[in-house]
């Protein structure tokens, strides 16, 4: 099986001067004075689009998925696309695919997956699955039949799993710098969750840990990337962070022992697998593995680039995901 591999060859030749500048910069060595408490749900923060919520309930249990629903601003193609964010981040940070893919006529949702951003937290079963199928249970609230879904570190496990388990409602499945592009599983034993966690945390380490957090996952800082600490940090000041911090745990035990390697062969779906070569240093390898097991699958892989390419260099990907969508 062939694939298409598109190796990204100089994308600083596009990126303007000031990127450049920003590239040499780095988050503050101190959290800020005035950062303070930030509630779980999220409500301090604004997203770019008006949020909308689905209720639902499963397990016995009443909850809501968040969601942006973004009409094209461009004349409509009558085509959607629905984005999942990673394990420990927010739909907003689609912000700028949001705005190139409704002015090329899309219909752009993105959902805050159940258990973060401003969903509900419920203590719940929580799985690949269960979030693969509320993304089916959105459409039906929605009255989408058929979406192309995209995908960021777990988020690209949630839509390969569901490529996997809904292909007739699937056009495309883009991931991004997916986590679990190999099965790790295999000796790591397992060890149940006990449920404990640090309600006095030592802040001071805490933002510590976050100014590594930043300077793994960005290979390009830029300034407007501290607001991920900044909700990190607030989240855990907060009255909500046990909630937080089992639910992230949890998360964290699910992308390592919940593998979707074995998804792959049978979703015939055309498949974009994109990321930045500078996510971990097995990344850029591993991606043109899944790509030759993906029946039908091309592989973008961008140089310089880390775990999060469409906030650190969005204009390239957008337009992958703008020729790639339309094909």
């Amino acid at each position: 099986m062939k694939i298409k591999l598109l190796l990204f060859p100089c994308f600083l030749c596009f990126c303007s001067l000031s990127s450049l500048v920003s590239a040499q910069a780095s988050p503050p060595h101190s959290a800020p004075k005035d950062w303070g408490p930030i509630s779980i749900n999220l409500e301090e923060i604004s997203y770019p689009y008006p949020v909308s919520f689905m209720d639902f309930r499963i397990y016995n249990t009443d909850v809501r998925i968040a969601y942006m629903d973004v009409a094209p601003t461009g004349p409509s193609n009558g085509r959607t696309v629905i984005f999942h964010h990673g394990g420990l981040y927010y739909g907003w940070y689609w912000k700028a695919q949001i705005a190139a893919l409704a002015n090329e006529g899309y219909r752009v949702v993105v959902k805050d997956r159940l258990g973060w951003g401003k969903s509900s937290k419920p203590d719940i079963p929580y799985s690949i699955n269960l979030w693969a199928s509320n993304t089916a249970r959105l459409m039906d609230h929605l009255g989408i039949d058929q979406a192309a879904v995209v995908g960021h570190s777990i988020g690209g496990q949630m839509v390969t799993r569901f490529a996997f388990l809904y292909p007739e409602r699937t056009t495309h499945l883009v991931t991004v710098n997916q986590v679990g592009l190999t099965d790790r599983r295999k000796g790591r034993g397992f060890r149940p969750l006990t449920g404990e966690v640090d309600t006095n945390p030592d802040m001071e380490a805490f933002y510590g840990s976050l100014v590594e957090w930043a300077d793994e996952n960005f290979a390009i800082w830029k300034p407007e990337f501290i607001e991920h600490m900044r909700i990190r940090y607030g989240n855990r000041l907060s009255g909500g962070w046990p909630r937080m911090a089992y639910i992230s745990r949890l998360t964290g035990q699910m992308r390592g022992m919940d593998t979707v390697v074995n998804d792959w062969q049978h979703i015939q779906t055309p498949t974009l697998i994109m990321g930045g070569e500078e996510d971990y240093p097995t990344y850029a390898d591993e991606a043109i593995h899944a790509g030759n097991v993906f029946p039908n699958a091309e592989v973008f892989n961008i140089p310089g680039v880390g775990h999060n390419p469409h906030e650190e260099v969005p204009e390239i990907v957008n337009a992958k995901l703008i020729e790639f969508l339309g094909s």
